[in-house]
């Protein structure tokens, strides 16, 4: 005997929401597993034992070379490679209390046009290609709650006395969706830097709220403070962007200073510089509006790529750098090794025949700095101008890595970006 039809209607009402309890019973166990539980009672990283470094309010510039240009050679006469290390890669936080003025939830308009709510900061992601988010998000006191990270961050070297952080990425700067969702983050903060954006429109689709920064790279130095501020409005914390922003900008300009007081004053025996990315029998040229021409301007040197009107980043050949004639090439660290170190670097079409290939006058730096606008700008500017203009008083380490120490790393195929 067929049911009424009142009944009928109550058994499937009932199946629906049987098997909707048996999702959320899924979801609620899966989220478990990855530690969800934990949110909001305990630090992002839910580690107990994570150790930041001292809160430094005031700005302190990193201490160059005191000597004027008149003491040293012509930076164009200079011949031999030089490494130039930052004196630390360590971030000090502008607060130790970032959540006592904290202000969630925190509404904002992400760089892709969405709306972004974000109501929780314990289980941080920041990941972009340079790692510029991450040191945003140490600098502004949060480094305890970060929860993995890209290829470019290192923890251990940020926030010394830290164990390293799981990697969400691969084959260089790809994000793995499912690397993220085990990690349970509450906020994601990226950039259109990194990808594929399908992921990250998984993450959202997910629950979880995605903060899209703008690209701050084409602007180089300048774009500097409005990334770290978007960063703090994302955390609720705008007063504090305001200050990191303030403390960072404060450290350029003294810096840039410091550098001028070395580079010629006359524009013509100022070093031509190009910003090469290699890999392998390849290579890139760093262009106006990648980036690299505002650090190479800011250290007081010719941005070759600006004057010839190359623009963006694209490989190049030989003949263009020949012309361009650049008598200081900077490189990537990993990028150098890449091809086999500067002998076999000089051996690429068109690099031994400008100025700094016959020279060998390479200066090379850390993927994982040279590029990372952000708190530690500073230190990058200060280390590649004494390259260039006093290299016998750069600093180097007690015990310099033969390599970075990053093994786990992936070796990346587009290290551009800010």
């Amino acid at each position: 005997m067929p049911l009424p039809r009142t009944l009928r209607r109550f058994r499937r009402s009932t199946i629906r929401r049987a098997g909707w309890a048996a999702l959320a019973v899924v979801v609620v166990s899966v989220l478990w597993a990855n530690g969800f539980h934990n949110i909001g009672t305990a630090n992002g990283a839910g580690n107990e034992r994570c150790v930041s470094q001292p809160v430094q309010t005031d700005p302190v510039a990193p201490v160059l070379p005191s000597i004027t240009s008149a003491e040293l050679p012509d930076p164009r006469s200079i011949a031999g490679p030089t490494t130039a290390y930052t004196q630390t890669a360590a971030i000090n936080p502008i607060t130790d209390a970032a959540t006592a003025v904290q202000q969630l939830p925190a509404t904002l308009t992400s760089s892709d046009g969405a709306e972004t709510t974000v109501t929780d900061t314990t289980r941080i992601l920041a990941i972009n290609q340079n790692g510029g988010l991450a040191a945003a998000v140490i600098g502004l006191g949060f480094g305890c709650n970060l929860i993995g990270r890209d290829t470019a961050t290192d923890i251990t070297k940020l926030m010394p006395g830290n164990e390293q952080l799981p990697l969400v990425t691969q084959n260089g700067h790809e994000l793995n969706a499912e690397s993220i969702l085990q990690l349970a983050p509450t906020v994601v903060v990226t950039d259109a830097s990194i990808g594929p954006y399908d992921v990250q429109l998984q993450l959202r689709q997910a629950g979880i709220p995605v903060v899209m920064v703008p690209i701050a790279y084409e602007d180089g130095i300048e774009g500097v403070s409005p990334q770290i501020q978007f960063v703090a409005d994302a955390l609720g914390v705008p007063t504090l962007g305001e200050k990191l922003s303030q403390r960072t900008q404060a450290e350029i300009g003294t810096t840039i200073q410091q550098i001028g007081t070395m580079a010629p004053t006359d524009p013509e025996k100022k070093p031509r510089v190009v910003f090469l990315y290699l890999r392998g029998s390849v290579y890139y040229w760093f262009g106006a509006g990648s980036g690299a021409d505002s650090i190479i301007q800011s250290i007081g040197a010719r941005d070759v790529a600006t004057e010839v009107g190359f623009a963006g980043m694209s490989p190049t050949n030989a003949e263009a750098l020949v012309r361009a004639a650049p008598d200081v090439i900077i490189v990537m660290t990993m990028g150098l090794a890449s091809v086999g170190g500067i002998d076999e670097a000089v051996q690429l079409p068109g690099i031994g025949q400008t100025p700094a290939g016959a020279n060998k006058r390479i200066v090379d730096m850390s993927d994982y700095e040279v590029m990372s606008f952000g708190p530690r700008s500073a230190s990058v500017l200060a280390a590649l101008g004494t390259a260039i203009y006093a290299p016998e008083l750069a600093y180097v380490p007690e015990r310099a890595p033969e390599a970075d120490p990053a093994d786990d790393r992936t070796d990346s195929t587009d290290e551009s970006g800010a």
